[in-house]
């Protein structure tokens, strides 16, 4: 199993933008087939240390995580997306 963690820190870190781009990343569910498991969830501790918004998908291996980076809806609705509200993002990627 692979796991992949995403970290994004938003431009605008309102209640409302941080709701509606969780939103977008729960959207992936049943639109990517090699998803095994997706969870999003928004920071609640608000410290200076931390992000604002968290990605954690599981995978069954590197190739299906490989797929999934290039999948038409992650590639074509997510990414760009996530690019244009974030002011960073930061991923970790480990085998369990």
């Amino acid at each position: 199993m692979i796991t992949h963690i995403v970290f994004f820190k938003l431009s605008d870190a309102s209640a409302e933008n941080l709701a509606a781009t969780r939103g977008k990343l729960l959207g992936m569910q049943g639109k990517v087939p090699q998803l095994r498991h997706l969870e999003a969830g928004i920071d609640v501790i608000r410290s200076e240390r931390s992000y604002d918004l968290a990605l954690v998908t599981k995978f069954d291996s590197l190739d299906d995580l490989q797929a999934y980076q290039v999948h038409p809806y992650h590639a074509g609705e997510i990414l760009p997306h996530m690019k244009s509200v974030c002011s960073s993002i930061v991923a970790v990627d480990y085998q369990d």
